[in-house]
């Protein structure tokens, strides 16, 4: 009711939620602050309970991050209300790449010659860092100088994931070969530092990691998850899921080449056109507009 009152008062048009918890809350302020719209994103590849069909009747527009969240709104809502706008980045305030990869390797005591492949994303089973680990001790075999970094925050119920991954790294020879990181306020200098980025995930909506990586810059190595392949397919061969050998010869290969700038710059003009923070906001603007018409006309003869 704080909500509504709030908007009633702004003269607010659109309540616009992104966190699934927010929904029924937001959509019941907007039918208290009618005629404020409710729009709603969905950021996960989970399905929507189906009593959110009755519950969010009130619902605009909701959003899918990826067509494959938009083909999962599409079994809750109708078709004519879901619509797909990929998360975009912000490709302008991006900073000098060597001179971060530089920052990043000096305060870890990486030499700039030394061969360097990092994952980056929250610490639980779904992520795949346990495939990571097992890819690193195949890696080292070819690549005995090589390094890896692993970051990210432990969200596991008791936070034992990173002491297990810590000790499946010992058991495996590698673990004097692993730099842990927790969360990172400015992702920017890992990403300039490392060879190649993976994302060893078992499931994923989009892939926003994948996404900073691409804009920099970073050649990578994924497993084939929806946000994945609609992110890189066909530039890129993906791997399959759950499987750190295949994981671990994608990753050599991207250390054997030669050609591992201009495959970085690849994708990061695919990152341009595509995925862009200018084209998601587009696109986002656009869809307020239709669903508030009579505030784009009235701002259209004022004009």
């Amino acid at each position: 009711m704080q909500i509504a009152e709030y908007a009633r008062e702004k003269e607010i048009d659109i309540i616009h939620a992104h966190v699934p918890r927010d929904y029924i809350p937001a959509n019941i302020a907007s039918l208290a602050a009618k005629p404020a719209k409710f729009v709603l994103t969905r950021h996960m590849l989970s399905p929507l309970k189906p009593f959110n069909k009755f519950a969010l009747k009130n619902l605009s527009r909701a959003i899918g991050v990826s067509e494959f969240v938009g083909e999962e709104l599409r079994m809750v809502f109708p078709k004519h209300k879901v619509a797909v706008i990929q998360n975009g980045l912000d490709l302008e305030s991006l900073r000098s790449r060597d001179v971060l990869a530089k920052e990043f390797r000096a305060f870890h005591d990486i030499g700039d010659d030394v061969p360097l492949v990092g994952t980056l994303g929250e610490l639980r089973e779904p992520k795949g860092q346990r495939d990571f680990v097992l890819a690193a001790a195949e890696v080292i075999k070819e690549f005995p100088n090589c390094w890896f970094v692993v970051t990210g925050l432990d969200h596991t119920a008791d936070k034992s994931f990173r002491r297990e991954l810590r000790r499946l790294a010992k058991v495996l020879g590698v673990g004097d070969r692993m730099i842990w990181l927790d969360w990172l306020d400015d992702t920017a200098p890992f990403y300039a530092a490392v060879d190649v980025f993976v994302s060893p995930s078992h499931a994923e909506s989009f892939g926003l990691a994948i996404l900073e990586a691409m804009i920099r810059g970073t050649p990578l190595v994924a497993t084939a998850t929806e946000g994945a392949r609609e992110l890189l397919e066909p530039d890129i061969n993906l791997v399959p899921i759950r499987d750190p050998v295949n994981l671990a010869a994608a990753i050599r290969d991207v250390l054997r080449s030669e050609d591992r700038s201009s495959i970085g710059e690849h994708l990061k003009r695919r990152a341009a056109e595509k995925f862009s923070l200018a084209r998601m906001l587009d696109a986002t603007e656009q869809l307020y507009t239709e669903i508030c018409p009579l505030r784009r006309t009235a701002e259209s003869s004022n004009g």
